[in-house]
């Protein structure tokens, strides 16, 4: 009888040890450095008033690019959910910002639309043409950066049995929707 417990609590068990951390959480080493008084639009206002601070700003890739220097990823900022990701509204944006990774990185790693989650040291500003306007771009030293796994969509079917009776489709199945 014990043997047969034990044989059906291990399942269980294993799925509890595998949830014990969520795969899209985001952990961040340089938590005590970051500092979280400095708001987007401020750093927009005036990024040289940061210089040297370490921030931590999300968004939706625009562009990667290979510079002598390193490489620069545009970045639309978006705002932070609970968990560190970028939230997935693009009309929530406040602005633009540069990223830039020092050490080597293919462009080809941060396609565009991929959403980031960046903690970086502010150093400085680029302006740069944007339409028929010249944009402040703030530029993060990127310390660490984050790339989110894109949004899954939950496909739903419905489709009628006869008429006023329906059975859903979702993603764990077929339902009686009535």
């Amino acid at each position: 009888m014990t043997r047969w417990l034990l044989i059906a609590a291990l399942p269980a068990w294993l799925v509890a040890a595998g949830c014990t951390k969520s795969p899209s959480s985001l952990e961040i080493t340089q938590t005590e450095q970051i500092d979280r008084s400095v708001a987007f639009p401020q750093l927009i206002e005036a990024p040289e008033n940061y210089r040297g601070r370490v921030v931590m700003f999300g968004g939706e890739v625009l562009a990667a690019k290979r510079l002598k220097t390193g490489t620069r990823v545009e970045v639309l900022q978006l705002p932070l959910e609970d968990n560190q990701e970028p939230a997935t509204d693009r009309m929530a944006t406040q602005g633009r910002f540069f990223a830039m990774e020092t050490k080597p990185m293919d462009p080809a790693a941060l396609p565009p639309g991929a959403r980031v989650t960046v903690v970086g040291e502010v150093t400085g500003s680029a302006t740069l043409p944007l339409d028929e306007i010249d944009y402040v771009y703030p530029i993060l030293t990127i310390k660490q950066l984050h790339v989110w796994s894109p949004p899954t969509e939950t496909r739903y079917l419905y489709r009628p049995v006869y008429p006023g009776y329906y059975y859903f489709w979702g993603p764990y199945g077929r339902y009686p929707w009535w």
